[in-house]
């Protein structure tokens, strides 16, 4: 009888615990989930002593927060006005980072916070936007859906000088699942720099300088060179048969001038801008692929290798360009530097493959296999894998539509830049077959010798 009644007394006190929950926080809503998609807006513009960051975010990525509502699920606008500060802080100004210099600027200040309709425009420009964030708030009695509002924060810093170089490290991801962000950077002293990247890019330097802006691209050419499963595979199969100094030399030498010449033509507009090109040269990479592993099935040959080394080359640099155009935003006014630096990494990306590949290929064929037959089997591997990428590939190519092009002005000035372009890859071409010449030469003297 004394435990039915503790039971009760239990029970009792958890029923007025949850009825006094329910009591104490009406009409709120319950925690929220991760927005798929947001988009983020902001501005950076150094003015005299004081940096302003004047941002925009949906306010529904402002999670753990309950704002207060009514009605349907419209938002209390006077009643949210403390929780609106509080998010700022914990999910803005406790998260971006901002530097002058190499030294980390202190906590901003928040100077003011703004609940928008989601028809505003006013950040269009940092001015219309900096008056919209410090103009009146909504009126009490507006029906706007918490779902549908906009969240705009002032973040203000206190800098040495407007003059410095600013960096930032805009750890915003976790706002959703996908978090697009556009970033302008107005310095008092040189034109307007825009930003536009998916997720947090890491420390980006507003206006960086050429050793800054080339150690950045050094290190995303490597890091390219070694994600690319196919371009990995490309030289994998180019070693196989060829593990030697100077067939080495030849073949890798030629490869990279041919996807160096693509690569900064791209860059500087020489590419075709039709959508079907960047899947068609997917085909072609993986086609690439399945080539030299055939190749090396049915016996390699030197003379041949490094030529279609040099011609594979050049539809390789086009691949390495569209994984470059969204980082190009990151190089400022050092537009040359980056792209020789972005090589630079693919070339010792390359060069680290290659120093792993061929004593591991030679050791391999010595103790385990032999050497014929090894080639065919990874050989025979690799065309199979490549073979389904061009497949699949080839099945996304033909979801494009082709399309005669225009005869205009536009048309003849591509026409007379592809024409610049291939005159650049027949000088590149003859200057390699000039080098495998030597190359030949001095083994023929060495062996008469």
């Amino acid at each position: 009888m004394i435990l039915l009644r503790q039971s009760l007394v239990r029970l009792g006190l958890a029923a007025l615990l949850a009825l006094a929950l329910l009591l104490a926080f009406p009409g709120r809503t319950a925690a929220h989930d991760i927005p798929s998609r947001v988009t983020v807006f902001a501005f950076v513009v150094p003015q005299g002593r004081t940096l302003r960051m004047v941002i925009r975010v949906p306010l529904e990525a402002m999670r753990d927060v309950n704002f207060p509502l009514s009605g349907p699920g419209y938002l209390d606008v006077a009643a949210s006005a403390p929780l609106v500060h509080d998010a700022a802080k914990v999910w803005l100004a406790d998260e971006v980072q901002l530097y002058e210099g190499d030294v980390r600027l202190g906590a901003p200040s928040i100077t003011a916070t703004h609940v928008s309709l989601p028809s505003d425009r006013s950040f269009a420009d940092f001015r219309s936007a900096l008056e919209h964030t410090l103009g009146p708030p909504l009126p009490p009695d507006t029906q706007l859906m918490w779902k549908q509002a906009m969240l705009d924060v002032i973040l203000e810093y206190p800098i040495a000088s407007d003059r410095s170089r600013f960096s930032i490290d805009p750890a915003l991801a976790r706002l959703g699942v996908r978090t697009a962000t556009v970033l302008r950077f107005l310095p008092p002293n040189g034109p307007e720099r825009a930003f536009e990247y998916i997720g947090d890019p890491g420390l980006v330097r507003l206006d960086p300088r050429w050793h800054q802006a080339a150690l950045r691209f050094v290190r995303l050419g490597f890091d390219h060179i070694l994600d690319g499963i196919d371009h990995l595979l490309f030289i994998f199969c180019l070693v196989i048969p060829f593990r030697r100094i100077r067939p080495l030399v030849a073949i890798i030498t030629s490869f990279t001038v041919a996807h160096s010449i693509t690569l900064i033509a791209s860059a500087f507009g020489f590419a075709p801008s039709a959508l079907w090109f960047p899947p068609l040269i997917e085909v072609l990479i993986a086609l690439s692929i399945v080539y030299m592993a055939l190749e090396n099935i049915v016996g390699a040959r030197l003379e041949r290798r490094w030529l279609f080394a040099f011609g594979f080359g050049l539809v390789h640099g086009f691949g390495f360009s569209f994984a470059l155009r969204e980082s190009m935003q990151f190089a400022g006014a050092h537009l040359l530097t980056s792209l020789l630096s972005f090589n630079v990494g693919v070339e010792l990306g390359q060069l680290l493959v290659i120093a792993l590949a061929v004593p591991a290929l030679s050791w391999a064929f010595k103790h385990i296999v032999d050497e014929r037959m090894g080639t065919i089997i990874l050989s025979a591997f690799v065309a199979h894998t490549a073979w389904h990428w061009m497949l699949d590939r080839g099945a996304v190519l033909r979801q494009y539509r082709f399309e005669m092009p225009v005869f205009d002005a536009a048309l003849a000035v591509s026409g007379m830049r592809a024409l610049l372009l291939l005159l650049i890859v027949a000088g590149a071409g003859w200057l390699m077959f000039e080098l495998y010449g030597r190359l030949i030469q001095r083994g023929a003297q060495r062996l008469v010798e």
